[in-house]
């Protein structure tokens, strides 16, 4: 292989990697320093002050997930760049099945629209304040199922892409055991969220560390050491 494609694959490598970072900063603004500040999930009353007295703020935390959705359709690509020379057919169902979560992710943003909306217009109405805030809680908490319906279709995507990062021998195998490990607790941890949420609350915080140590470092590993080689 030329000493250039070699060098081109790394580069696309280091690309996904900054686009990873990207992407993750965004998920960490967005539900750490916006919905975690702002929702109060035994509240619905003091969530809607929250976001209306924060509207920007509620604002930015949307405009940095649509922004984290644009990043995630050019590192599909990449990451079935990379991984197409294993198995070229797999690498394609990660991508699809990636894309679904993508979809399913962005058309839910709509409903944190419909949840400041709302609030606003309790404001100006408030004989119906209660009706409109507890109309704007259910907004919100759609888009939480929303979420774990997307986590779903990605916790497939990462086992499929696991495997192939698993068996490339150009990413060190542990990051192919993380990556399935995480796709096996973003399944379990939706799969919890629909059956019994009382138990999901329970294991979330938990199950979903796995995930981010996993992702992070495949992040990290694309970012600083792009891959070691590439077969034709």
């Amino acid at each position: 292989m030329p000493a250039v494609t070699g060098m081109k694959i790394k580069t696309t490598a280091r690309i996904g990697g900054i686009l990873y970072l990207l992407i993750i900063t965004a998920g960490i603004f967005s539900e750490i320093f916006v919905r975690n500040k702002l929702i109060v999930w035994d509240n619905a009353a003091e969530t809607a002050s929250n976001i209306k007295s924060s509207a920007l703020l509620w604002r930015a935390g949307i405009t940095a997930d649509l922004i984290m959705h644009v990043f995630d359709i050019p590192l599909m690509l990449i990451i079935y760049i990379l991984l197409k020379p294993v198995n070229k057919n797999l690498a394609m169902l990660g991508l699809l099945f990636t894309l679904i979560q993508t979809a399913v992710l962005v058309a839910f943003k709509l409903k944190l629209f419909d949840a400041l909306f709302l609030t606003d217009y309790a404001g100006m109405n408030t004989a119906q304040t209660s009706q409109l805030n507890a109309l704007a809680f259910i907004a919100i908490r759609s888009d939480a199922y929303g979420f774990c319906i997307g986590l779903l279709f990605f916790g497939f995507a990462c086992i499929i892409n696991g495997y192939l990062i698993f068996k490339s021998g150009y990413i060190p195998k542990f990051i192919g055991v993380l990556i399935q490990i995480a796709g096996l607790c973003y399944i379990i941890n939706s799969v919890a969220q629909f059956i019994n949420p009382g138990m999901a609350a329970i294991i979330s915080p938990g199950i979903l560390i796995v995930p981010f140590i996993a992702e992070l470092s495949f992040c990290l590993w694309l970012l600083i050491k792009g891959v070691r080689f590439y077969p034709a």
